[in-house]
């Protein structure tokens, strides 16, 4: 018997391949028919083959064009910062399954020509989430994003605004260039960490980017202007801060930090992290509301204290122990104490140390 697929069949399935679970991306689903595709190749089935082909292109189609098939995930609620600007604030632990990868402080801002979004996401879904929420906050179109810097979290959800029009795209130039010479790395990383299925779509969209080195400022109608600022390398080679001066208010992104303990990497540099906080300090009026990348919104004071003020309380401790002629055994045991409340600072103190004391010395030889 000839086997056909029919427009009202293909419809259903793609709608059923759409509700595996609330949270499962379609491509899950065309990977079956795609090894189903193989094997009647293979038998020799090609009118039958022709038709799952057929079904295959448009349920690809059907994704990049609405950028994600799924259900909203059970992401924490939409805080309001101030007039038209919302954040959601992520899991302050790394991110894993369980937070779905959310783990930092994607937000948006109500303009008069549209909605400015600050972080892409870490994935499509996450993305999706995002902007089911901002469409039942406002009919006006998501017409801005910039990413805070290269992370998997700020970027991987990328595709998914390229997908639904957005067209303004904004990061520093070497956070663009260090994500897309990563991107392979990065999108694996994501997918073991947190579900192969949430981050398996994400594709790198930094060819549509427009970069900018130091600052950037944009009109945002109504008056408004926001501005992009590169404070300096820290945390991440290149990062962007969105300022909005006529909300008294920043996305501050990695740059600050509230209540979670500080992270550093191989390629965090501590010296010039806080060298950009004051210059951060200098550049920003004190009445300025901010919104660090990982932990609730706060003031300028409290984000100095908790970030700033970190990362000079661990340089004085690891010159002292330099100084008194120590060595790595001894930094790693430097007293952190007073900050081990802070969500992970147990995977996080001993690191930081470390890595501060192969900065200053080179490490031990």
């Amino acid at each position: 018997m000839k086997k056909t697929l029919t427009h009202s069949l293909l419809w259903s399935a793609i709608v059923a391949a759409a509700s595996i679970t609330n949270v499962v991306k379609a491509d899950q689903f065309v990977s079956g028919f795609e090894q189903y595709e193989q094997q009647l190749l293979q038998a020799g089935e090609t009118s039958v083959q022709q038709g799952v082909t057929t079904y295959i292109n448009e349920i690809k189609k059907l994704e990049k064009q609405y950028g994600y098939l799924g259900a909203e995930l059970p992401l924490p609620p939409l805080t309001k910062v101030t007039d038209g600007v919302y954040v959601m604030v992520g899991s302050q632990i790394w991110h894993n399954p369980s937070n779905f990868g959310l783990n930092n402080n994607p937000g948006f801002a109500i303009f008069e020509d549209g909605v400015f979004v600050f972080n892409a996401g870490a994935n499509p879904a996450i993305a999706y989430t995002l902007h089911q929420r901002i469409k039942r906050m406002t009919n006006k179109p998501v017409k801005w994003l910039a990413v805070e810097n290269s992370q998997g979290h700020a970027y991987l959800g990328a595709s998914y605004w390229v997908d639904v029009g957005v067209r303004n795209l904004y990061s520093n130039a070497t956070a663009n260039a260090d994500f897309n010479d990563a991107f392979d790395y990065i999108k694996d990383e994501w997918s073991r960490a947190v579900s192969h299925e949430l981050t398996g779509t994400a594709r790198n969209v930094t060819d549509r980017f427009i970069t900018f080195n130091e600052s950037m400022k944009i009109d945002v109608g109504g008056g408004e202007t926001v501005e992009l600022i590169n404070f300096g390398a820290g945390h991440t080679p290149g990062s962007a801060a969105l300022y909005i001066p006529s909300r008294k208010l920043i996305f501050a992104g990695d740059l600050a930090f509230n209540e979670r303990m500080l992270a550093f990497f191989p390629y965090t540099y501590t010296l010039g992290w806080m060298d950009s906080y004051r210059k951060f300090v200098k550049t920003i009026p004190a009445d300025t509301k901010v919104i660090p990348g990982h932990g609730t919104p706060t003031d300028m004071k409290t984000a100095e204290r908790q970030t700033l003020g970190y990362l000079e309380f661990l340089h004085k401790a690891v010159e002292k122990v330099v100084a008194a002629g120590g060595r790595q055994q001894q930094i790693e045991e430097i007293d952190q104490s007073a900050y081990k409340d802070r969500p992970v600072y147990e995977q996080t103190h001993r690191n930081n140390a470390v890595h501060v004391y192969k900065e200053l010395t080179g490490g031990d030889f």
